[in-house]
């Protein structure tokens, strides 16, 4: 039998996904126990998300979420295995069963939740693509783009999103792909393009790494929306359940107002129903997922509430100080919200 182009892409990812789901078939939970530790898929060095500091231990918002996934297992944010991907490596990594979830600046889209074998769990921050430029170019508004060259990393989502956009604008652009954001970054500063385009986090901290980060600006102009947030293996829904409500014990947890200093007070004397049940003081939460019943309890004693991971690695004590915006609570002007424990 002949096969088109066509045919054989789609036996390929029909492969990749019946790979991923005998992968994912077995308890990962019982896995990653057995083995001691969590393996975890995160950035090769996006600053405030993942990556070494000088000492080589991992650092950022993604790096935190793996810990207090680790926390919840193991009662300890330290049995983490960080496993470095580029954007192509990422996906591949986490379908062949090298890594036990991905938690690396990825963006929840159609294809990628569907087609792939994989499920998102929940958004860590919600972001879009943005631009950034040289502030003596003058560009005040993406029209003035026309023409432009603009450095972009290959294999993400931002390629199709300027193939989307610019061409119904009517808006000519020339694109100048590169592998990692490092070299993305270099080529910007380097004058291989006039404009260098991705996540607008991402260009917070790739704008730290140029040699003149004051002579550049990005514009408040947004082109899509990128949710990024943690990935794991389809067919195990105990260990999606897991990895999901680590995240959202951590915003349940900044919700109710306890943090990494109050939570033992808290926990000895909740001031409510709600921080009973969070810290493991009423109901099996945790039995029902295989865990501990005090598992968030350490979360947020080892790891701490999301406001504090966010301040600590992309917010105001970090050197990003990007604002919580949209990444607020939904009672505080913001989108971020998780489901109740009750």
């Amino acid at each position: 039998m002949r096969y088109n182009n066509k045919t054989l892409i789609a036996l390929s990812v029909a492969t990749l996904g019946l790979t991923a789901a005998s992968h994912a078939s077995a308890a990962t939970l019982d896995e990653v126990k057995e083995r001691g530790n969590l393996r975890c898929g995160v950035n090769v060095g996006l600053s405030g998300f993942s990556s070494p500091d000088e000492n080589g231990t991992w650092q950022g918002l993604d790096v935190e979420t793996c810990r207090a996934v680790s926390s919840a297992i193991f009662g300890d944010p330290e049995q983490v295995v960080f496993t470095p991907l580029t954007a192509k490596e990422r996906f591949t990594a986490l379908q062949s069963g090298e890594i036990d979830m991905l938690s690396r600046n990825t963006t929840w889209t159609a294809t990628r939740d569907n087609s792939l074998g994989l499920n998102f769990t929940t958004t860590t921050f919600y972001d879009g693509q943005g631009f950034m430029v040289a502030k003596d170019l003058g560009i005040e508004s993406l029209e003035d783009l026309n023409g432009a060259s603009i450095c972009i990393q290959s294999g993400t989502t931002h390629e199709l999103n300027l193939a989307d956009y610019f061409p119904s604008k009517g808006i000519d652009i020339d694109t100048v792909t590169f592998d990692t954001p490092d070299q993305t970054a270099q080529g910007f500063a380097s004058g291989r393009c006039d404009v260098l385009t991705s996540d607008t986090s991402q260009l917070s901290a790739l704008r730290l790494q140029l040699p003149e980060p004051d002579s550049v600006e990005i514009l408040t102009e947004l082109i899509s929306k990128e949710p990024l947030g943690p990935v794991v293996r389809q067919g195990d829904d105990q260990w999606l359940d897991i990895v999901q409500w680590s995240v959202f014990a951590m915003i349940n947890a900044e919700e109710l107002g306890v943090t990494s200093d109050n939570v033992d007070e808290m926990q000895q004397n909740p001031p409510n129903p709600q921080v009973a049940r969070l810290l493991g003081g009423d109901g099996n939460y945790g039995e029902q997922m295989g865990l501990e019943n005090d598992w968030a309890y350490d979360i947020i004693a080892q790891v701490g509430n999301y406001g504090e991971v966010f301040a600590a690695t992309v917010g105001e004590e970090s050197p990003l100080a990007i604002g919580r915006g949209i990444n607020a609570l939904w009672n505080e002007g913001g989108i971020l919200y998780a489901p109740p424990i009750r």
